[in-house]
């Protein structure tokens, strides 16, 4: 049986999708995060629920010392025969760190979770990928300032990999929480096209395809927002307002099951390149900024 290999898997958006994966695609599983006391209890009660195979990964995105261990084992589960051929990489994990903050590595914490752990996971993974498989990248809508969704949260700052890495030091300036995240989501889609780009170049039968679940509670984005805000976001009255406003709004069932989805179902095989999102109940083929589409952009980001 095929294997996804979900980061964040145990918790929020990825573990709705874990068990819609198992339930209803029967798709052997791989949970990837930091906590394993949370990894293990969400794998077992997928498994209990399910009987599909479900296997705890440590992964720590911030480390790329733990990036590679992670990539390191999966492989060697692969090989062993421990887990079956790897169906599709979700690189869903991420977060916003309010104050800046910097990786053991060095790096600012936001950009290292959220962008540079999950682009070295899926370099030193994908070609462990099965024919037809899909690395797919949650992505949000704060990436485009021209939404409404950019501008509340922050326009995003030129995707200079330096820049965002090393903000806030001698070198570079600070830069406020909300564009660091809106940073390092533009980020996660101008890989995923530039990923795309480089899979049609070499004829690859592969699939890198970014989403945006809308604004969802009970994700780890929101549970690094003050308290107030966390509870004001489970309102009915600021979903109201949100969506009155244009905020792209999902939910966690819905956009859980769409990212389910586009990982499993055949119809997602030939959406490679593209930008889905999860807006009120519909999952839509949409555009990304304009600046996500800008290859060269693109191509230095990834060197």
């Amino acid at each position: 049986m095929p294997t996804v290999l979900i980061t964040g898997g145990h918790g929020g958006l990825g573990f709705v999708a874990a068990k819609q994966l198992a339930s209803d695609s029967k798709l052997n599983l791989v949970l990837a995060g930091r906590s394993m006391d949370a990894v293990r209890r969400a794998a077992e009660e997928i498994r209990s629920a399910s009987g599909v195979k479900v296997t705890a990964l440590s992964l720590d995105l911030s480390s790329l010392a733990s990036v590679r261990q992670a990539a390191k084992e999966t492989r060697a589960m692969l090989n062993s025969g421990e887990i079956d051929s790897l169906q599709a990489i979700l690189c869903n994990a991420g977060g916003r760190k309010e104050d800046i903050s910097y990786s053991i590595d060095g790096y600012e914490e936001t950009f290292a979770t959220n962008q540079l752990g999950h682009f070295l996971l899926v370099n030193l993974l994908i070609d462990c990928l099965a024919e037809n498989g899909r690395v797919i990248f949650t992505a949000s809508g704060t990436h485009d300032p021209e939404r409404v969704d950019g501008r509340m949260v922050g326009a995003a700052e030129e995707p200079d990999a330096q820049a965002l890495a090393f903000c806030g030091t001698k070198e570079f300036p600070p830069i406020s929480a909300g564009k660091r995240y809106s940073a390092s989501k533009l980020c996660n889609v101008l890989t995923a096209y530039e990923l795309d780009r480089r899979l049609r170049k070499s004829s690859s039968s592969l699939a890198a395809i970014a989403f945006d679940p809308g604004q969802v509670s009970g994700t780890g984005f929101l549970r690094t927002m003050p308290k107030p805000v966390q509870w004001l976001s489970k309102t009915a009255f600021f979903h109201f307002v949100s969506k009155r406003m244009g905020v792209t709004m999902g939910s966690l069932p819905f956009s859980g099951a769409c990212l389910a989805k586009i990982a499993a179902d055949p119809g997602f095989a030939t959406k490679s390149g593209k930008y889905f999102e999860s807006n009120d109940g519909s999952l839509i083929e949409a555009r990304s900024s304009k600046v996500s589409y800008d290859s060269n952009r693109a191509a230095k980001l990834w060197l």
